[in-house]
């Protein structure tokens, strides 16, 4: 090859190859981690997108368009009629028989304030299917509520199990250091880093934890497939409630929308109720015709009114009775349930408190100050090894039964939140 063509080959390359990568697409930059998110924000994600919740809307929407039916009024009808018209055989022939047509419009008209009944029942029903849709809600919100919580737990055992690790790894290789030294002996060295397995498996299973945390939220937030990032930010420190037991029930009964549902169930059996008695009462049709019978005419005006001599509506009036006193007991049932919930959310709370205040006030830092005594007399050969050993499992043992509890307390203020129907926190 001539030095004239070999410096055109190379050209060629050298334009195929800045063509090459001047198509190849640039590498995407990794995604930025997602921002953490609030319990508020968690919440109304959850509100916006949870399909459950969708589907329970839909149906309200539903039930709203009985009410559409419930108030329309009868139709009328139009009869048309005619007999004996017959074509002439020849354009100038007579006509045949003289011919009959008439037209007739009816009415029925309701009696006993049907209508109203209809109506009162149909606002009730779709009143009670809107306060189940609130209940649905609620419902919703305690699920969304304490998986955050757990999210949190699992977030910050994580970091526990993590430092954990950390900590003892500088145990171990201060326990190398001195074998090398000739302080300590191979087995009491090989104890030592068998040790380690346990606080690799307790890290590995607190980074499980978190993640089956995060997508049973990400599930209520109806997301199909859940993403690794995401990420909660919270505290986990008990607060201070700001009502008494009392109050707390008293916001239940006030705000429960069970509660109001029977309620309101039972304002619709007392509207089928009279509905069903007046339906016992006669509705007349009104009609009017006219008639054409050859060259004369005719109006005529006729009434028709049933005679409710053997069904008078007997069955319904019977059934709608019983459907309202069981509509009555459910009331009470409600109210009863109200309470109950509302008290033993209280109790399982003040429980909670109390556990948690003794972890953090008294147990955590007499687990960390015996942690800390034993690590350092440990490192400087003055304790044993099984001391040490056992130290470190006390405080770890602790340290995520404190964080336990605290989650416990939050868990159960939610619980209350979720029995009175309200803010328990402002």
């Amino acid at each position: 090859m001539t030095p004239k063509a070999f410096r055109a080959v190379g050209a060629a390359f050298f334009s195929v190859a800045s063509a090459l990568v001047a198509q190849t697409p640039s590498p995407t930059p990794p995604a930025a981690p997602a921002a953490p998110i609030t319990l508020q924000q968690a919440v109304a994600r959850a509100l916006a997108a949870n399909p459950s919740l969708q589907s329970v809307h839909e149906h309200v929407s539903a039930v709203e368009a009985n009410k559409i039916t419930a108030g329309l009024r009868q139709n009328p009808n139009l009869t048309l009629y005619g007999q004996g018209l017959t074509l002439p055989e020849t354009p100038n022939a007579p006509s045949g028989n003289p011919f009959f047509y008439s037209a007739n419009v009816s009415r029925l008209f309701e009696r006993g304030e049907k209508r109203r009944w209809r109506l009162d029942s149909a606002n009730a029903t779709a009143d009670s299917a809107q306060s189940l849709y609130r209940d649905q809600q609620r419902q919703l919100v305690l699920a969304v509520r304490g998986a955050f919580t757990n999210m949190l737990l699992a977030k910050a055992a994580l970091a526990v199990a993590e430092e954990n690790l950390t900590d003892y790894r500088k145990t171990v290789d201060l326990s190398r250091s001195r074998l090398e030294a000739g302080d300590i002996t191979q087995t009491d060295f090989d104890r030592i880093d068998l040790q380690q397995v346990q606080f690799e498996s307790d890290a590995d299973n607190a980074q499980l934890a978190l993640q089956q945390a995060s997508a049973q939220l990400q599930l209520l937030f109806g997301v199909d497939r859940p993403v690794p990032n995401l990420d909660v930010t919270g505290t986990l420190d008990p607060p201070q409630l700001p009502l008494t037991m009392t109050e707390a029930e008293d916001k239940g009964l006030a705000s429960r929308p069970d509660y109001l549902a029977a309620r309101q169930a039972l304002t619709a059996s007392q509207a089928n109720a009279r509905l069903a008695i007046a339906g016992g009462t006669t509705d007349p049709t009104l009609s009017t015709e006219y008639d054409r019978n050859g060259i004369d005419n005719s109006f005529g005006v006729s009434v028709v009114i049933p005679l409710r001599i053997f069904d008078r509506n007997q069955g319904e009036k019977e059934r709608t009775r019983y459907e309202t006193d069981s509509s009555r007991f459910a009331v009470t049932a409600a109210r009863n349930q109200v309470i109950s919930d509302v008290d033993q959310s209280w109790m399982a709370l003040d429980i909670a408190q109390r556990l948690a205040q003794r972890y953090n006030s008294h147990y955590l830092d007499e687990a960390g100050h015996v942690r800390d005594n034993l690590q350092f007399s440990y490192r400087n050969g003055n304790a044993t090894l099984l001391d040490y050993l056992s130290a470190l499992r006390d405080y770890r043992a602790i340290r995520v039964n404190s964080l336990a509890a605290n989650a416990q307390v939050w868990l159960a203020i939610h619980q209350l939140s979720f029995a009175t129907a309200t803010e328990i926190l402002p």
